[in-house]
């Protein structure tokens, strides 16, 4: 048997438990077992716990990040150190906040060498929407201008490290600078606070690139960023949104929009099950393993004991990411 954290009707993290399961086995080795050393609390696992989530079947086991050893599946991956994370990874199947996972095999991918288990584990929802939003939707290039909005959160700072890989100028928008041991402060070539009107925020960034604006925004806030973004954005420029905070709803200049030949993406990592992020974790693996790529900072760690500790230091608005280690 083995422990897991657990939650049968949503609420606050008070619903939450550890309770004892019988392990999971690899089918026919078309499945992989993995021995969870680390997993990441994300704020869609507090959100899936709280019932804000769409297709959560309970009971469940929450948790979407994680990294591991296989401990049976194919026998090519038997001791493999691998990490991984997936939309429906606690939410449709159950999810890493447990000693053990099961993965259909076909969604492993090896952990790159250079990080720890912990750091590996806080890499997957962050940086597989990052790359979504940047590389496969806005098709950022190099000597492109990139305005990321929320800069100091854990998509942001994933998005402004890929837009400095790939050769773009960024620019950071948020209410606080990251801090400058953090790997957004290293990538950024410009900061510009948020709390203004938008069209200040629009201003100052179109000041930056010499009166352009930026030719991709991306937005890991959104709705009550949304005007800022808009006025952000170059001509033809991409405004890529994946959440909405304060307001689900938007208004916009259609006349402003066609003139300017807006494009505005939308990107769900939920619709990447474990095996589709997987595949974005084996492109993301070669950038962490030449240095190009770090972790974002870890500020908490707790035992599945401490599970409810580990969402309600979420819940207060800790700063930095939150590990659980079985």
């Amino acid at each position: 048997m083995m422990r897991a954290l657990r939650f049968s009707r949503f609420g606050g993290p008070d619903v939450l438990h550890v309770t004892d399961l019988p392990d999971p086995v690899a089918r026919h080795h078309c499945e992989a077992v993995i021995a969870v050393k680390s997993a990441s609390v994300n704020p869609s696992d507090l959100k899936n716990v709280a019932g804000r989530m769409e297709g959560t079947s309970l009971p469940r086991t929450p948790g979407r990040d994680f990294s591991g050893v296989v401990v049976d599946g194919p026998p090519d991956w038997v001791n493999a150190e691998v990490w991984g994370t997936g939309g429906d990874v606690g939410f449709s199947r159950d999810g890493s906040h447990a000693e053990f996972l099961a993965i259909p095999a076909t969604a492993l991918a090896r952990k790159p060498e250079r990080l720890s288990f912990e750091e590996a584990s806080v890499v997957g929802v962050n940086f597989v929407v990052g790359w979504l939003g940047t590389v496969e939707a806005a098709r950022l290039t190099a000597w492109e201008s990139l305005a990321v909005f929320g800069v100091s959160g854990g998509v942001g700072g994933a998005v402004a490290q890929i837009g400095r890989a790939l050769g773009a100028r960024v620019i950071g928008v948020d209410r606080v600078r990251p801090a400058d041991d953090t790997p957004a402060a290293s990538a950024i070539d410009a900061f510009v606070p948020l709390g203004g009107d938008p069209p200040d925020v629009g201003a100052q960034i179109k000041r930056l690139t010499t009166g352009k604006g930026a030719d991709v925004v991306y937005d890991a806030v959104g709705g009550v960023t949304t005007p800022a973004a808009l006025a952000s954005l170059a001509h033809r420029g991409r405004l890529v949104v994946i959440s909405s905070v304060g307001t689900r709803t938007a208004e916009i200049d259609l006349i402003d929009f066609y003139h300017n030949e807006t494009q505005i993406l939308g990107c769900d990592s939920r619709r990447l099950d474990v095996t589709q992020s997987g595949a974005r974790l084996n492109l993301l693996r070669p950038f962490f393993d030449q240095g190009r790529f770090r972790p974002l900072p870890i500020t908490g760690r707790y035992g599945l004991e401490n599970g409810r500790d580990a969402y309600a230091a979420l819940a207060n608005g800790t700063r930095g990411r939150v590990v659980m280690c079985p």
